[in-house]
């Protein structure tokens, strides 16, 4: 049986009761190129049950992987090694598509599929299926990189990175032993650095952010994997352009470095001693205010 093109990846931890109004959005696609890639991140619920239940219905093409509880990150390198889609489009538990995602993505795709220097699709995170977050992409870019997408073009808002799958199995996730959490910005920084992504200025995913998801927690996901944050804010300080951004950047790699217990370490490291003192001085004060709610 021949690949489809897409595969949606749903990591999920005990989230059953919100698996159904993805699994419903799947069942809408105007598209049926894809396959639903579920990794279940040692769920106690129903869930594998449930995705059966789904796998016998036989409506569109599942592949449900059992691992143990190991984080996001995890599973997502758990599903890459399980993949052999062309795209890789990761959409959370919480999280639906609109009818017409698979469809769009497929036809933007068709126009860049051959350009080597182009990594995926970029595109907009909706509140329905036609108003984004926040804001539309700028209409002048046809192609950008994560990081000028945010820094360089002034983007305020969620987008969703679909990937070819050959170029993330080349970036997996570096977790810290100890630590389940690792930004998704790691990996998109790193393919900066040999790729741009294609814009696709539609809505593809509208997005429910509850309570227990990582969006919510920031300042708790430093505090608990405080090396992946460390690793994370590094990236984004290396790629800095201006006094203000490598200002923020070297604060929080401090933050992180004081939740690590690797404060003066990083201290020496930082090249530049008035950033170091400044940002550090900064970095502390957060640490034990904002970072510690």
């Amino acid at each position: 049986m021949n690949s489809a093109m897409v595969a949606v990846f749903t990591p999920t931890y005990n989230r059953a009761y919100k698996l159904s109004d993805l699994y419903a959005s799947l069942l809408r696609q105007t598209s049926k190129d894809f396959m639903w890639l579920v990794v279940d991140d040692g769920s106690t619920d129903d869930t594998r049950q449930l995705v059966q239940s789904y796998i016998d219905e036989g409506k569109i093409s599942i592949r449900y992987i059992y691992r143990e509880n190991g984080g996001k990150q995890r599973a997502h390198n758990t599903a890459l090694e399980h993949c052999n889609e062309e795209l890789f489009f990761t959409v959370d538990s919480d999280d639906y598509l609109v009818d017409t995602a698979i469809e769009k993505v497929i036809s933007a795709w068709d126009e860049w599929r051959d350009e080597p220097g182009i990594a995926g699709i970029v595109a907009l995170k909706g509140k329905n299926g036609s108003e984004p977050l926040n804001r539309r992409f700028p209409k002048e870019i046809k192609t950008t990189k994560v990081y000028d997408l945010y820094n360089r073009h002034h983007f305020i808002g969620d987008a969703e990175m679909i990937y070819r799958t050959a170029i993330l199995k080349e970036y997996p996730y570096e977790i810290a032993e100890g630590e389940n959490f690792i930004a998704e910005s790691y990996a998109f920084l790193k393919i900066d650095d040999a790729y741009d992504l294609a814009v696709l200025d539609s809505v593809v995913m509208v997005c429910e952010y509850l309570s227990d998801g990582y969006t919510r927690s920031t300042r708790k996901v430093a505090r608990e994997n405080p090396r992946g944050y460390m690793k994370v804010k590094k990236l984004y300080l290396e790629r800095a352009t201006n006094v203000r951004d490598r200002f923020e950047s070297c604060t929080l790699y401090l933050v992180g470095a004081y939740f690590a217990h690797e404060f003066w370490r990083a201290m020496r490291g930082i090249s530049n001693p008035l950033l170091a003192l400044t940002s550090g001085f900064v970095a502390v004060v957060l640490a034990n205010t904002v970072f510690n709610e």
